[in-house]
């Protein structure tokens, strides 16, 4: 497929205006069609991003969200995708660079969250944990590696991890694993590709208002429609993360404003590992 002419956005995405932070670049983002990886997506946009290409299972949800980010101006694809399938995660990858004719950066953004504990939790579903938590970032980013390496060009990729990386709760026991694994690979790949000038970094978000969070908060814990108002009253700060906050800070990562950091799995959260009251 022919690459098609690159051009970044006139006008800024949802949130604050950008700065040109990813003027001509290419990224990737699996998870792109919802939550913060859809507000990675809109923020790359805003930030001059020449193509964006997205992942995720649902057709609609991604027509919808890749509609979006063209009328915010940039060049915008959707890829359905099964990450729990490796294939189908990697080929990510390559239709990205056969569309666009390039890739510049990535964003592990996708994550299964799906409850288990230590003695619930089955094989099948350890399985999944690993396959999309885990699995699936490790061969994209080995897959866009070579690809930087073959340009012979920088790059940057960001993954999205979690606080209970450090641990967790006893009800996230699978998901705990996969992320911690993921934290641990980001800065194993940082150290192996720094000669590359391949940054790549990590966040550790913590709990966040999302639609997913929602959801989840509804099936397993309860919630009612008032729970995001008492999730707020119950942090430090008067508010749970925010998805426009944290993707201004991915794309700050993702740039060459950024610098030299590689390496760096950095908490995103109002509680302090390691301290207590």
């Amino acid at each position: 497929m022919t690459a098609p002419e690159l051009a970044g956005p006139e006008l800024p995405g949802s949130g604050l205006p950008g700065s040109g932070l990813l003027k001509d670049t290419v990224v990737l983002i699996s998870g792109g069609t919802h939550g913060l990886g859809a507000g990675i997506a809109r923020r790359a946009a805003a930030e001059g991003a020449a193509g964006i290409a997205i992942t995720g299972r649902s057709a609609e949800a991604g027509s919808r969200m890749a509609e979006d980010l063209t009328e915010l101006g940039v060049a915008a694809l959707f890829l359905q995708a099964d990450l729990a399938d490796t294939q189908q995660a990697t080929s990510t990858v390559a239709r990205t660079i056969e569309h666009f004719g390039r890739l510049d950066a990535v964003v592990n953004a996708a994550g299964l969250t799906t409850r288990g504990s230590m003695t619930d939790t089955t094989p099948e579903l350890f399985d999944q944990h690993i396959a999309v938590n885990l699995k699936a970032p490790f061969f994209i980013m080995a897959d866009a590696i070579k690809h930087f390496k073959e340009r012979e060009v920088p790059g940057a990729i960001v993954n999205i991890i979690t606080m209970s990386a450090h641990g967790g709760q006893p009800y996230l026991a699978p998901y705990v694993a996969s992320k911690a694994g993921l934290a641990g690979l980001t800065r194993n790949a940082a150290h192996a590709h720094r000669w590359d000038r391949i940054r790549i970094n990590g966040v550790n978000i913590g709990w966040t208002a999302t639609e997913g969070e929602d959801l989840i908060q509804r099936r397993f814990h309860g919630g009612g429609d008032d729970w995001l108002e008492k999730a707020n009253a119950s942090v430090p700060m008067g508010k749970l993360g925010q998805i426009d906050e944290i993707a201004e800070f991915v794309v700050f990562l993702l740039s060459p404003r950024s610098g030299v950091v590689t390496g760096s799995v950095i908490d995103w959260d109002q509680n302090v590992v390691g301290a207590f009251d």
